[in-house]
């Protein structure tokens, strides 16, 4: 089969496409997919800049997918051969202490192996372990997706945006957000924050266009950043959009930067939440000599994918935009392009990249 491989941070190139061996079952509860659909993460990207040590060399990348089962273990029991299925970005065996805690991204046996410790999604097959929890049926596609782009955004970055932005962050009616960071994941948080009817949710952003496609998906204000003015101008102006200017009830740092996270801790309100949802690949500081008395919570998160089930209902029933973070499409042959392209994403305008086989 052909696959995407990561080569290593200081190879060149980092990868490459090439022929693999196609993966066989491995234990009673493995599936193998056919992979229909797959996209390029932002932590992709992070494993290709060398921030994730953990990923070797000559792993199969990606941890998002819509596919067709194409062989079952014994011991799978919720799919079989042919069924369409969105790939879950975390395998969960679902029984062991951290997954009966709900905290599957730490299953003792799962977690975020694909693309990761296991091959990944980036291939014609993909081997999927614990395939009765870490599978999801694919529902049929809502008018508005009908050709089901928008389907592969709920294996990672809804429930991502859900979970470690909106849910760690304690957005509720009628409180205030702001979401730095405005790429699919960003944008998935300001999708997802819509459920729970905040007041105001303000996006800040250096791409102008990604901040167009943010208030034409719900968000009530964008805020320029880079403008020439620094942080102190981005932390004026969307501060001033706050009653008083008292900030922000929940800020959700979406980017993965020091600078950006710093960002965060002067936008928040006394008694707010900085929920983090970017990968962060080098130390950040903390301001605890202005934050110690705030009465402030800080939440860290790798996503569970516990809330798929419900987005996956909500996708169904039409009442999420997923179609529109879908920018580019590509086909399998040109995903070494479609890296470049999402690579150089303010140059393209390219949020998420839909690549079929």
């Amino acid at each position: 089969m052909k696959a995407l491989v990561y080569k290593g941070a200081s190879a060149s190139p980092v990868i490459a496409l090439e022929d693999r061996p196609q993966p066989t079952l491995q234990l009673p509860t493995d599936a193998i997919v056919k992979v229909l659909r797959t996209t390029i993460c932002g932590t992709d990207l992070h494993i290709l800049h060398g921030d994730v040590p953990t990923c070797p060399p000559g792993r199969v990348l990606g941890h998002e997918g819509v596919g067709e089962v194409f062989s079952a273990g014994d011991g799978v029991k919720r799919f079989k051969k042919g069924d369409k299925v969105l790939i879950s970005c975390i395998t969960s065996c679902a029984t062991c202490i951290p997954c009966r805690k709900g905290l599957s991204s730490h299953c003792k046996t799962g977690g975020w192996t694909l693309g990761h410790t296991n091959d990944g999604t980036q291939a014609e097959y993909v081997r999927i372990p614990h395939a009765d929890s870490s599978l999801h049926p694919a529902p049929k596609a809502p008018q508005g997706d009908e050709q089901g782009k928008g389907l592969v955004t709920l294996s990672d970055i809804l429930p991502t945006g859900l979970e470690c932005g909106v849910l760690n962050g304690k957005v509720q009616p009628g409180c205030t957000v702001a979401i730095v960071g405005a790429g699919p994941v960003g944008l998935a948080a300001l999708m997802t924050a819509q459920l729970y009817s905040p007041r105001l949710i303000v996006m800040i952003d250096r791409d102008e266009k990604r901040l167009e496609v943010a208030k034409k998906m719900g968000a009530t204000h964008a805020v320029i950043a880079g403008g020439g003015g620094g942080d102190d101008d981005v932390q004026t102006k969307a501060r001033a959009l706050t009653d008083d200017g008292e900030g922000f009830d929940t800020v959700i740092e979406a980017v993965g930067y020091p600078a950006t996270f710093e960002l965060c801790q002067d936008l928040v309100a006394v008694g707010g939440t900085i929920a983090n949802v970017g990968v962060h690949g080098s130390k950040v500081d903390l301001h605890l000599e202005k934050l110690w008395g705030h009465n402030i919570t800080i939440t860290t998160r790798l996503v569970d994918a516990a809330a798929t089930p419900m987005l996956l209902k909500l996708y169904e029933a039409g009442k999420l935009q997923t179609s529109s973070l879908v920018t580019h499409d590509f086909a399998f042959s040109d995903i070494v392009k479609a890296y470049d392209v999402f690579g150089k994403a303010a140059e393209h305008g390219a949020l998420k990249l839909n690549i079929e086989m």
